[in-house]
């Protein structure tokens, strides 16, 4: 049977074809945003415990309560966030089917839903599953600024979500308060619910601060806000995020979640719970450590020359080769591989215009040192003294 209509532009993800390439070629893989080292140790052994202590059946369907009333008092303790841990949070396997259960749950089908491009790819995904329309409004490169008119200007009669990322996968950006309220005031207007995907919360650089859209005047209400473990705590195997907000629309994304994967691991959630309340040295310092692989990384790009985006916060740079000759960013970044031993991803590939960002690749930074500073030797193959040329080669 053919899959249908409606998913067949979702073939292997790009992930997964890099991915291949960089062990068929012994690339250093800076493609996909996952760490190479483990997260707390304390938060390992807590798991562990919690597989042999009998923590191995169903979880409750919501969560188990120490996770929710973690979830609740992080959310006080850094955003001033009152949350009802019974009623406004919801345990999910990972921040994906949060939001997967969250879009099924509130877009029908016709409606529509707005996105901001780049985006995450499982968005796309998500809202073709639930038979809905995807809209989407395209940052500007290289500042990555908000064409806030042109976000206005795509709402219609039939716009029921607003999805919002930030800090944002994967340009880096992390939308400032001026953004925010102009995102507010369009939800506003127009009645839309806000759907906040914050995995990337914690790890924002350079003294800025990560302000969730639901402490805005009027947000409250309309906004489910989305995090997990994966990025905060380098634990993204584990697979365990969680849903907040108001009680009506967590309660529609229990709904449909349930049908989903029923109930989250069980195991992790203690441990999970116990990470939230980590000291704030335990945030600031991991933001430290990255932003310092951030600056590794960008200079090893900048050194070739090549131009970087604006990088903010979370795991990823984007890197613009259009100085370099390349005018189709999946055909060089499947030969990277091969002519300069380093994965990195087509912004394309998170885009509904690809025309507009044919040169630009993404690379994460969420590795050791010593693996950074091996891709920016290989790099530095690429510097503009005639080397490159292999590379542009097909």
């Amino acid at each position: 049977m053919a899959l249908v209509p409606r998913m067949q532009e979702f073939g292997t993800t790009v992930f997964a074809e890099m991915t291949q390439r960089a062990l068929q070629f012994d690339a250093v893989n800076l493609g996909q945003g996952f760490p190479d080292t483990d997260g707390p140790a304390e938060l390992i052994e807590i798991a562990a415990h919690g597989l042999r202590s009998g923590l191995n059946q169903y979880a409750p369907a919501r969560g188990l309560p120490v996770l929710r009333q973690a979830v609740a008092d992080h959310q006080r303790r850094f955003y001033d966030i009152p949350l009802d841990p019974d009623t406004q949070v919801l345990v999910t396997v990972g921040a994906t089917e949060a939001i997967a259960a969250s879009i099924l749950a509130l877009a029908d089908t016709g409606d529509e839903v707005l996105v901001i491009e780049p985006y995450y790819d499982s968005y796309a995904a998500c809202i073709a599953l639930a038979g809905a329309q995807r809209r989407s409004v395209s940052l500007r490169f290289p500042d990555l600024a908000l064409d806030v008119d042109a976000l206005r200007a795509a709402v219609t009669d039939r716009t029921r979500v607003l999805l919002l990322n930030t800090p944002h996968n994967p340009t880096g950006k992390v939308f400032s308060r001026e953004e925010l309220d102009a995102v507010a005031a369009i939800a506003l207007e127009h009645d839309l619910v806000v759907i906040s995907d914050e995995v990337y919360e914690h790890l924002v650089f350079d003294g800025l601060r990560h302000i969730p859209i639901s402490t805005l005047p009027g947000m409250a209400e309309r906004t489910l806000t989305i995090s997990s473990v994966g990025k905060s705590f380098s634990l993204t195997g584990w697979k365990t995020g969680w849903v907040s907000g108001p009680a009506e629309l967590v309660g529609a994304v229990a709904s449909v979640k349930q049908f989903l994967t029923f109930v989250g691991v069980t195991h992790v959630q203690p441990a999970v719970a116990h990470g939230l309340g980590l000291p704030d040295e335990f945030f600031t310092g991991f933001a430290e450590q990255l932003q310092g692989k951030r600056d590794l990384l960008v200079a090893a790009l900048t050194d070739v020359g090549v131009p970087v985006s604006p990088c903010q916060g979370t795991y990823f740079v984007i890197a613009d080769f259009a100085g370099h000759g390349v005018t189709d960013a999946v055909e060089f970044c499947r030969r990277l591989p091969q002519d300069v031993g380093v994965v990195g991803v087509p912004v394309s590939a998170f885009c509904d215009h690809p025309e507009q960002v044919a040169s630009l690749v993404r690379f994460a930074f969420c590795k050791q040192d010593d693996v950074l500073k091996e891709a920016a030797r290989r790099l530095r193959s690429l510097r503009n003294d005639g080397n490159h040329s292999r590379v542009m080669t097909p």
